[in-house]
């Protein structure tokens, strides 16, 4: 696990670009500013300013043509919004003149822009996050109320729902067709697992280890004398200081930094707490003995 920290500024929302050498982060305003990794450091290399309201979500793409440069957007209107699968994707946008007509798709045959495919009331809360797996059969969502819900279109659209333990969840990502990594208010990821034969979520455990506190074993005094020395070398208590997770404030958004989403082997948070953390799958389950991830 890395651990970098940007900005003293919340990021509300990041995009890698394709090689993963550039990162773009919103420090919770109109702005966007991109880094750039040289050997163990990051390096600001571009500020963009030219939005007049809050960037609240941002995506790269590429073009579908091999010739075409690679183009970019930024949005600051949606609450939430996701790139569906090629083989989805090519259905919905495909043009008539030129391409064969797709095979239809486990939403559907015939998929006209703008069309209601599918409808669920299985959360009470509004939706902080959305994600579809890599074949592009399942959708999973996040919601205020912490449920996880998972729709899976091979099987007739069935919602598999869990009321999480945790505070609200705000952003996920598969990892896996089976597997889902979510995180939110509690600062940390979690893993969900997918049991397709029963059409069940359950809870696969917290994916971020423990810090040992520094202060076991003090006397009362001398935890006390060292409370007393924070607040006054830092001009008080530093806001999630008392957390033991590698992120001290909410984690705004996850990314799957490589391996993609049918089989992810490093996947990227970032927080409320202005840093960001690169989390790699096999030294999490050789960290985490229980870990199980389908």
């Amino acid at each position: 696990m890395a651990y970098h920290s940007f900005l003293v500024e919340p990021i509300s929302c990041h995009a890698w670009n394709k090689d993963r050498t550039q990162i773009a982060i919103c420090p919770n305003n109109h702005e966007v500013h991109i880094y750039e990794k040289s050997g163990a450091k990051w390096t600001k290399v571009h500020e963009l300013k030219e939005h007049n309201g809050q960037v609240t979500g941002g995506f790269a793409s590429t073009s579908r043509s091999p010739s075409a440069p690679p183009s970019s957007a930024w949005t600051g209107t949606p609450t939430m919004c996701c790139w569906l699968p090629a083989p989805v994707t090519s259905s919905v946008a495909y043009i008539k003149e030129v391409e064969e007509r797709p095979a239809p798709t486990p939403w559907g045959s015939k998929m006209p822009f703008g069309e209601l495919m599918f409808e669920s009331s299985s959360s009470c809360g509004w939706v902080h996050g959305v994600c579809f797996s890599a074949s592009g059969s399942r959708v999973a969502w996040v919601s205020h109320d912490s449920t996880v819900c998972l729709a899976d279109a091979d099987k007739k659209m069935a919602v598999a729902t869990l009321a999480s333990e945790t505070l609200p969840l705000l952003a996920l990502t598969f990892i896996t067709d089976n597997s889902l990594v979510a995180a939110g208010h509690d600062c940390f990821p979690v893993l969900f697992t997918y049991d397709a034969a029963a059409g069940m979520l359950s809870f696969g455990g917290r994916l971020d280890v423990p810090k040992q506190s520094s202060q076991r074993g003090l006397t009362a005094r001398e935890r006390f004398q060292n409370l007393d020395k924070k607040a006054s070398s830092e001009g008080g208590t530093a806001a999630g200081a008392g957390l033991d997770s590698l992120h001290k404030n909410s984690v705004s958004q996850i990314s799957v930094l490589s391996g993609g989403k049918a089989k992810c082997s490093q996947f990227c948070t970032t927080g409320m707490d202005g840093g960001m953390s690169i989390w790699d799958v096999k030294s999490l389950e050789s960290a985490l003995k229980d870990l199980k991830i389908k």
